[in-house]
């Protein structure tokens, strides 16, 4: 099963509006350039992580003119040059390698919108079978009111990489895939070689981030989940970060940052986040502290994973319960509001940047809070507490 750009029980998206961009499509790498300002996914997805049947991702929302919800102070080219007040996220010089980025509403690509505002250069790795649409869409400028930064400009991707992160090198390549027309026309698209063509391309990079996961039976309860179904979830879904990192390790200048998304299923109940996915998560948060020794010692990289809340997306809806969590989370979090993708995407900027120089091995919460949470408030067992509730709401 191919791992899948991500979006679930998280998940990002980016929508505002603006006029066109010009771009150029290379055999298998679309290279885009953007000099536009305007005014103005089921098998993909996966923030909490999972394909096609992933649950929850949501939606940057932007303007040309002003921006509603928070966003991280833009760094790129058009400010390059102004005086910049107080204690911005800087990541201009740096680059940026994003796996799982397949349309404009995941939290690979809301993390990509960030890094790109702080003045990184982007490059992303995209699942096989969307590779095609991906680009086409690009390069047709469908994504470009979802690629407008703060500073009114268009986030340029660099190049975009073909992706299945479930496959480490073309010899576990199963004669099946290689014969897939979903993958026909492809090449070098194991972890392996995708960091070769990277290292190849440009030397090195500074970040690098895990945003895809698959769980293909995770509509099932874990005790109706096969064996290879299990497997299969944990393969794409915390295997291959463990790959990713491996591999591009050696490209990584010190001083680097690796971040991956989790979910909150990982060390609670979430009825319905099943097949295997909760104990994907699990093993991707253990991982996360292992490796930021590993990698810590070895090479002075950074890791960390992001445990984000539940986000509305088109991933999600395929579970059929993300407006029920969302309304759950609503009720009963701290900070009673919709979490946004870019509020995800400001959170991954700030561990990407030297201000979180001292932060590795965690897993950071972006949740309104939810995750401290013991009973849920709702519930009619405490409708005599006065609890309180958000009088600025709505």
């Amino acid at each position: 099963m191919a791992a899948t750009a991500a979006s679930g029980l998280q998940m990002a998206t980016a929508r505002p509006c603006i006029s066109s961009s010009r771009g150029m499509v290379k055999a298998g790498a679309a290279i885009l350039g953007a000099n536009s300002k305007g005014v103005s996914w089921a098998k993909l997805a996966s923030g909490s992580h999972i394909s096609s049947t992933l649950p929850f991702e949501r939606t940057l929302m932007s303007s040309s003119v002003k921006l509603n919800k928070v966003v991280t102070r833009a760094m790129s080219e058009s400010s390059e040059n102004k005086p910049v007040s107080g204690l911005p996220i800087d990541l201009r010089g740096k680059r940026a390698f994003i796996a799982g980025v397949a349309d404009d509403n995941g939290y690979g690509w809301a993390i990509a919108k960030s890094l790109a505002a702080s003045g990184a250069e982007i490059l992303v790795g995209t699942w096989v079978p969307a590779l095609n649409i991906f680009e086409t869409s690009l390069r047709r400028g469908k994504f470009d009111e979802s690629r407008l930064l703060p500073d009114g400009s268009l986030m340029e991707i660099t190049k975009v990489y073909p992706l299945d992160a479930v496959f480490d090198n073309p010899e576990d390549v199963p004669e099946d895939v290689k014969a897939n027309k979903r993958y026909a026309g492809s090449s070098k698209w194991t972890v392996q070689e995708v960091a070769e063509s990277v290292k190849q391309d440009y030397g090195s990079i500074d970040i690098l981030v895990h945003s895809l996961a698959n769980g293909p039976e995770v509509t099932k309860p874990l005790l109706e989940t096969s064996r290879k179904g299990y497997l299969a979830a944990i393969s794409a879904s915390s295997y291959s970060y463990v790959s990713l990192l491996r591999h591009f390790i050696p490209l990584m200048n010190p001083g680097g940052s690796s971040i991956s998304l989790t979910y909150i299923a990982s060390e609670r109940i979430i009825p319905g986040y099943g097949g295997g996915m909760s104990s994907a998560k699990a093993a991707l948060e253990s991982d996360t502290r292992v490796l930021a020794f590993e990698a810590g010692r070895k090479n002075r990289i950074r890791v960390n994973t992001i445990s984000a809340g539940p986000l509305r997306s088109r991933a999600a809806k395929a579970i059929g319960f993300i407006d029920t969590m969302i309304e759950y989370s609503l009720a009963n979090a701290p900070l009673q509001k919709e979490l946004s993708a870019d509020e995800v995407g400001n959170v991954a900027a700030f561990l990407a940047s030297p201000l979180a120089s001292a932060v590795t091995g965690t897993v950071m919460y972006v949740d309104n809070g939810l995750n401290v949470m013991g009973v849920g408030v709702d519930s009619p067992v405490f409708k005599d507490l006065n609890i309180p509730t958000d009088k600025h709401q709505g």
